[in-house]
């Protein structure tokens, strides 16, 4: 339909609240979301539920004697090619549910959801998205310093939970080793909106600062979102550039 976005990347530190929003959206109304933000009832796909699958099938083979395949015993990746690869399986879910049903894009909005860290996080990962995605895909990059990541990381830890989508948390090693630089400011030239370069494609975004913290209170995320989502809805192809 005219009046949605069809694909939102949703994007930023582990912790800075991409799984806040997600939880808040699931919580509007289907017409509130619509008129408001521009999203049709949608479907999420999030690759930390691969990554944690990744750590589960490395010890079930450790368990059974058998060498693990991906990851050390402190689940750091053998190859940082993984994090591609966790790129391609977004394309194939995607390309999935297109192909089931003609009207996907036209009645629903896809969320993909990632965080990225190192010299050339996003660029790289954004190089490896398939093009059905870049060409309907917005960019909503939430924002916080490295400092408030790590501090929301450990906040948001609960014991037993570590496979939970709100609750899971890395240790503060493995948040300095993969996390604590990202590229960001780089590929967006520091600007709120804009436009980014992925191959013969210029993808909208915006960005939602969320330091000062948004997404603890429901009376301030509401607006928040509604004029992240306008900017973008609003940008005009000049505005790409």
């Amino acid at each position: 339909m005219a009046d949605i976005f069809p694909v939102i990347l949703l994007i930023g530190r582990p912790a800075a609240g991409k799984s806040e929003v997600i939880d808040y959206l699931k919580k509007m109304s289907e017409s509130e979301r619509r008129a408001r933000l521009h999203l049709a009832p949608f479907d999420e796909i999030d690759d930390f539920e691969w990554v944690w699958e990744t750590f589960e099938d490395d010890d079930i083979r450790a368990k059974h004697g058998r060498p693990r395949l991906s990851t050390t015993p402190d689940y750091y990746f053998l190859d940082p090619f993984t994090w591609n690869l966790y790129i391609e399986k977004i394309n194939l879910e995607f390309a999935k549910r297109v192909a089931r049903d003609p009207a996907y894009l036209r009645e629903r909005t896809t969320i993909i959801e990632f965080a990225r860290g190192g010299a050339h996080a996003f660029a790289e990962a954004f190089g490896y998205l398939a093009d059905d995605i870049l060409r309907h895909a917005r960019i909503v990059y939430i924002r916080v310093s490295y400092a408030e990541s790590v501090r929301r990381n450990r906040r948001r830890a609960r014991k037993g939970q570590e496979h939970s989508i709100l609750y899971h948390s890395l240790p503060d090693a493995k948040m300095e080793y993969y996390y604590q630089t990202n590229d960001w400011e780089e590929i967006s030239g520091g600007t709120s909106t804009g436009g980014i370069a992925v191959r013969n494609w210029r993808v909208p975004f915006a960005v939602f600062e969320n330091e000062p913290e948004q997404t603890d209170d429901s009376a301030k995320l509401g607006p928040a979102l509604e004029q992240v989502f306008g900017k973008l809805w609003a940008m005009t192809p000049e505005q790409l550039y």
